[in-house]
């Protein structure tokens, strides 16, 4: 009918209308640039434009591990971290997440995060001193730093120093906790007959040419938190050599991938100047630079930078804000437009899964529970749809004395739900409610790295990747990638098919078939989303029918 297909759309749009309220209202605002106007601080950053300026070799002739053994190296870990700390530039370019594999399979490598310049895809962290007078001799990526340690754990701090052989004398000690978080505290001793102006300043270099970008909604790219507001930038969105600038106090910046991150954080007391920039061939750079710090003739000063690189575990990040101070760090989790509905369904999942030990029976209770939530205004919607079917024979014999004028059609069935008090657009509740739920899911199974590589029964080995057992696979012949999809969302067409059949049938023929063609469509539409979602819709249509059909049984509609 087409006041159905009205109900129908006004539902739809009503749902787009609340997704953009939510996300002008609660959503996250993403470019709100301060440029920093003071003429020294420009000039100083400039000078930070060319302190990455490694760049790979054009045709890199040796690999990462033959590159990690020219130089002098500290190495670290602790119960999530694995690699080292090159002496040569103090520079942190080789760390491996222990807790991680690649991939599934017994033997695969752990997931590496940092890699050393000159290398495919170098990734790598600086932390350091600029200065405006020329004649004063600082660290550089180039300094040997020296040290009496051997090994970085929590358990024990090291120490480097170095010396410019002008009165000025570099103290660095670097600590590690049990997780992902590096602390450097440094201190300068100042033997000289005159003060010092020095500028602190830390970047992150990418390079990103052979970047597996994923096809998720999960944002990856440039990020942080500053001015306590979200900034997101993919790497498309900076030409070479153009950057976005913020001057900012505390926060957080890095590189962000689907569940791994890299991040400066940033002093909550103090004012920096942070730059997102592109350095052109595939070279991004993430860094900030701090305040003048004037060391007195022979005085010392010191200044703490803190480096985060690891997985994106959410009660860890809410740990860290709790106990570091970090503002906002979830948010290097890509929550999306429903952070109110998706976090809360987070640890919702998390809550299940410590309970029953399975991120699968997790996703179906979870179903369970947001159906019984549901259930009474589901329970309107169903009363009034096996109302609507019940009234079908007297509809039939509309159409048949009306035959095709649809208006008149139209006009009758709409004045025979009046004098029934039954509200067609009622059906359509339901969906309006169930559209913010399955986006904020999607997110949870999409960002969320305590549901990468969970299991749940037969040939499902990872929830968050979509069903691997395919037509290809089952009828052993070639099945284009489209509609190559897995059981699971061949079993959810089926459902939705199955509800389908519970609702009245719409008058308009054209339309009718529209509705017929729902359940394909959607079946090839979601067919290669993560299983843990598709798992989770079934159940969800599952429990529907059963609802309707005591509903319908009720209402004496077979």
């Amino acid at each position: 009918m087409k006041e159905d297909l009205r109900s129908l759309s006004l539902a739809i749009l009503l749902s787009f209308i609340a997704i953009y309220t939510v996300n002008y209202f609660f959503g996250i605002n993403k470019k709100s640039t301060v440029q920093t106007q003071v003429a020294e601080i420009e000039q100083v950053a400039e000078k930070l434009n060319h302190v990455a300026a490694e760049k790979p070799a054009q045709k890199v002739t040796k690999t990462a591990q033959e590159i990690l053994t020219e130089d002098a190296r500290i190495n670290f870990s602790n119960n999530a971290l694995k690699g080292s700390i090159r002496l040569k530039g103090a520079r942190f370019d080789d760390l491996y997440l222990t807790k991680y594999n690649v991939s599934l399979e017994n033997d695969s490598a752990k997931v590496e995060l940092l890699k050393p310049a000159k290398t495919d895809n170098q990734y790598f962290a600086d932390l350091g001193w600029l200065s405006l007078d020329k004649s004063i001799k600082l660290p550089t990526a180039d300094t040997i730093w020296e040290t009496s340690d051997t090994e970085l754990t929590p358990d024990k701090t090291i120490t480097l120093t170095w010396n410019n052989d002008n009165g000025l004398e570099f103290v660095r000690k670097i600590s590690i906790d049990n997780n992902y978080l590096f602390t450097v505290n440094d201190t300068i001793f100042n033997n000289s007959n005159q003060e010092i102006d020095l500028f602190p300043y830390a970047l992150i270099s990418r390079n990103i040419k052979n970047f597996a970008q994923t096809r998720s909604v999960v944002h990856e790219g440039m990020n942080g938190v500053i001015n306590n507001t979200l900034q997101e930038f993919k790497y498309a969105e900076l030409d070479a050599n153009d950057s976005e600038k913020f001057d900012t106090k505390g926060g957080w910046v890095g590189f962000s991938d689907r569940y791994w991150f890299s991040a400066l954080i940033l002093d909550n007391q103090d004012n920096v100047s942070v730059t997102f920039k592109n350095n052109g061939d595939y070279n991004y750079q993430v860094d900030y630079l701090g305040a003048r710090l004037i060391v007195p003739s022979h005085k010392s000063i010191s200044y703490s930078y803190r480096l985060f690189s690891g997985a994106k575990e959410v009660k860890l990040l809410d740990t860290y804000t709790k106990d570091n101070n970090i503002p906002k760090f979830d948010l290097a989790v890509d929550f999306g437009w429903y952070y109110f509905l998706t976090k809360p369904f987070f640890y919702i999942l998390d809550f299940l899964y410590g309970f029953l030990g399975n991120m699968g029976w997790a996703i179906l209770l979870f179903a369970a529970l947001l159906r019984l939530c549901m259930f009474p205004i589901a329970n309107k919607s169903y009363t009034s749809m096996a109302k609507m079917k019940a009234l079908q024979p007297k509809i039939n014999d509309i159409r048949a004395k009306y035959g095709d004028n649809q208006m008149l059609v139209q006009q009758a069935t709409m004045e025979l739900y009046k004098r029934e008090k039954i509200n067609p657009a009622a059906g359509c509740l339901p969906l309006f409610i169930q559209i913010p739920v399955f986006f904020s899911l999607y997110k949870v199974l999409n960002i969320s790295i305590e549901i990468r590589h969970a299991p749940f029964i037969g040939w499902i080995k990872d929830l968050s990747a979509p069903d691997p057992l395919t037509l290809s696979q089952i009828l052993h012949i070639y099945v284009p990638g489209f509609v190559d999809i897995g059981l699971w969302p061949i079993f959810m067409g089926f459902t939705m098919w199955m509800q389908q059949k519970l609702n009245p049938t719409p008058v308009n023929k054209d339309q009718a078939r529209m509705f017929a063609l729902m359940p394909i469509f959607f079946t090839f539409m979601l067919g290669h989303f993560a299983s843990g979602l598709i798992i989770y819709w079934t159940l969800s249509n599952i429990l529907s029918i059963i609802q309707q059909k005591v509903i319908m049984h009720k209402n004496g509609v077979d």
